[in-house]
């Protein structure tokens, strides 16, 4: 009884971090689990579900605020789908138990947690001003948008399956990169469409083929999450979200290079 509570107290308090900074659940969650002495494979198979589901409502809204271009999330779905299939698949084909694998599940949460780290150090820089960048790099990305959106596609299948790291801040700060005059609204809501196929797709490889799913731990985290995100969205409105972010950001940098490293 104390494990679940434990347990519904970490999604409460992830939960309530994802309202309060927007920073995504996997690169908190995973962690904690791990922290928690769940095995990585089961860590990060349960966080992806987590993911699917907490993200699923963000869809919803922003569908309805026609804030998505679903376009752009066929595009990186082309490349992250199969990506995220043919990972799980090389899992359980090349090696025989998690244990086997559990070292490029380290290095590989450790790599999405320090890109992820950066890219919420540099949020706000990133997007790219279109009058000082040379014509020549950006007649480059406007030219091959879309192939550099498949291979970013490509890139978080692989990843989002070994870590479950990667679909929420990575992803969106490709797009601000990629798409300049999109506005913040398209961005996010665009970014929060491709990650719930692409967890969803990653967490059933981890379950059917994997067995790397806690149901128990899954809804735990779900109960004590799910009211904490729409707390902290309420929160967030008062409260300055940069510290928050700077902060959390600091934390994932160190807990990366622990996970890349050592």
């Amino acid at each position: 009884m104390t494990d679940i509570l434990l347990y519904i107290a970490a999604g409460g308090a992830v939960g309530l971090a994802i309202g309060l900074t927007g920073v995504g659940g996997g690169s908190l969650m995973t962690p904690l689990l791990i922290l928690f002495g769940f095995p990585y494979n089961v860590a990060i198979g349960t966080d992806l579900l987590y993911a699917a589901v907490t993200k699923a409502g963000g869809v919803v809204s922003h569908s309805k605020q026609k804030s998505i271009q679903w376009r752009t999330v066929a595009i990186l779905a082309a490349g992250s789908g199969p990506a995220s299939i043919l990972t799980a698949l090389f899992l359980r084909q090349v090696f025989s138990d998690s244990s086997e694998y559990e070292t490029i599940l380290t290095r590989s949460l450790g790599v999405m947690l320090v890109l992820t780290a950066t890219v919420i150090l540099l949020n706000g820089r990133l997007r790219r001003p279109t009058e000082i960048v040379p014509k020549t790099v950006g007649g480059f990305f406007d030219r091959h948008t879309d192939t550099i959106i498949f291979l970013v596609g490509l890139f978080l299948g692989v990843f989002v399956t070994l870590s479950s790291v990667g679909a929420g801040a990575f992803c969106a700060a490709v797009l601000l990169v990629l798409y300049p005059r999109m506005p913040a609204l398209q961005i996010v809501g665009t970014d929060i469409a491709h990650a719930v196929p692409l967890t969803l797709v990653a967490g059933l490889g981890h379950l059917f083929w994997l067995g790397n799913v806690d149901f128990m731990l899954l809804a735990c985290l779900l109960i004590g999450s799910l009211p904490a995100i729409h707390i902290g969205t309420n929160l967030a409105r008062k409260i300055p979200s940069n510290i928050l972010q700077t902060a959390i950001a600091t934390l994932l940098l160190g807990m990366g290079f622990k996970f890349a490293i050592f």
